[in-house]
């Protein structure tokens, strides 16, 4: 069976914990940071957890990330 190509933008996206789970940066904090406020941009920093709806797929086109 040959090998599955990753998702080059998928796998610079995408980090996985020790525990496996996926983690994420969060969008929006690119341009058009005057109009939002620093309590915004300051919660925008912090790194989350991949929503349990997208795990199956993120997994599925990054097979060599876990």
């Amino acid at each position: 069976m040959p090998k599955i190509k990753t998702n080059r933008s998928a796998a610079k996206r995408f980090k996985v914990t020790g525990t496996g789970k996926l983690k994420r940066n969060k969008a929006y904090r690119r341009h058009i940071l005057t109009k939002k406020t620093t309590k915004n941009k300051r919660n925008l920093r912090h790194a989350v957890m991949t929503d349990e709806t997208n795990v199956k797929n993120m997994k599925k086109i990054t097979p060599y990330l876990q």
